[in-house]
């Protein structure tokens, strides 16, 4: 090898070095500088748990914006275990919502009583058919659904606090719920031939004393007086990658209002 070849991938080695740095750098810079967010899980899988892609989506848009990002699930039972393959409840089958959470998080996940309001900037509910079975009664209850004390507790923690808080799916009944006369969008108030087919799901919120405003899946919905910042995502039959849009507006509306 020739000294000025030698020279030349040197310089190639410290030139990429130098750009390695500066971008971990400002990595670290933005991470350290954004939000602390609360993500809290009801699960794993869609029928009796988390929905996983909504879940994934909040996380990458949640990187993206540079957030600081822990996440939280209930220390209880699931209200029963589907077979996703079939679609039915597994019989005498029991599974732990904390530890089913924890395949989403890489095993990195905190018991939801120990989630202080004091130590995040704002908190996102992924949707899944966890938050209506395994954070409320509502799959079961309809709009006389209870929700999970430490759920209701978080709720009203960081409505107290003015922090900001962001559901997608079916997680946003949890607000109205909870939050009297907060306004959240699940979408449209019809099926129209199948492509919002939980529909219905506005009328349960109306009649909890709610208001529902008639979003895109690709919209979110800001209630600028409680911090609440909601989108449909899978309430609507539609592709991956417009939830996915949806789902990012919701956490970029959710960033701008915890002012990090």
């Amino acid at each position: 090898m020739s000294l000025r070849t030698m020279f030349a991938l040197r310089s190639l080695s410290r030139s990429a070095l130098l750009r390695y740095t500066a971008v971990a750098q400002f990595h670290a810079t933005s991470n350290c500088s954004g939000a602390k967010v609360a993500v809290v899980l009801s699960g794993c899988g869609v029928y009796d748990g988390t929905e996983i892609h909504e879940a994934s989506a909040i996380l990458v848009h949640l990187s993206r914006g540079g957030a600081e990002v822990q996440m939280f699930a209930p220390d209880v039972s699931q209200m029963h275990v589907i077979d996703h393959g079939k679609g039915q409840p597994v019989e005498n089958e029991s599974r732990n919502v904390l530890s089913e959470s924890a395949r989403i998080a890489r095993g990195n996940i905190t018991d939801l009583a120990k989630l202080n309001v004091s130590n995040h900037d704002a908190v996102i509910f992924p949707g899944g058919f966890g938050a209506a079975k395994n954070l409320s009664t509502f799959a079961i209850d309809g709009k006389d659904c209870k929700v999970n004390k430490e759920v209701e507790r978080v709720l009203k923690d960081f409505h107290d606090s003015g922090k900001p808080i962001g559901l997608c799916c079916i997680s946003p009944v949890l607000a109205a719920k909870v939050l009297p006369g907060v306004d959240v969008t699940v979408g449209h108030e019809e099926e129209e031939g199948g492509k919002w087919p939980y529909a219905g799901t506005t009328q349960a919120i109306t009649a909890l004393g709610a208001k529902h405003t008639v979003k895109e899946v690709t919209e979110a919905h800001v209630d600028k007086k409680n911090k609440v910042v909601t989108t449909p995502a899978f309430m609507c039959e539609t592709k991956l990658h417009l939830i996915f849009d949806g789902i990012g507006a919701m956490v970029r509306d959710v960033l701008k209002l915890s002012g990090k």
